[in-house]
């Protein structure tokens, strides 16, 4: 069975959605701040729900465009 050869700009969507993934991760992590966050804890990020929600979204919408530019062949 012959290898299957990934396709150019998949592994940038790929490296897109991760990257988002963990951003919104990581704005969820408790740590020293000036301010707690809008849950009410001192997050890594002052904007919590808010950051998260947008990395979220942009994580979802680069795996979406990812699956329709690269169909399985």
């Amino acid at each position: 069975m012959a290898k299957k050869r990934i396709q150019p700009g998949y592994g940038i969507w790929m490296a897109l959605t991760v990257l988002f993934t963990l951003a919104a991760i990581t704005t969820l992590i408790p740590a020293a701040a000036s301010k707690p966050c809008l849950l009410g804890y001192p997050a890594h990020c002052s904007f919590t729900p808010v950051s998260t929600l947008i990395c979220a979204a942009l994580a979802l919408a680069a795996c979406f465009i990812r699956a329709k530019m690269f169909v399985r062949q």
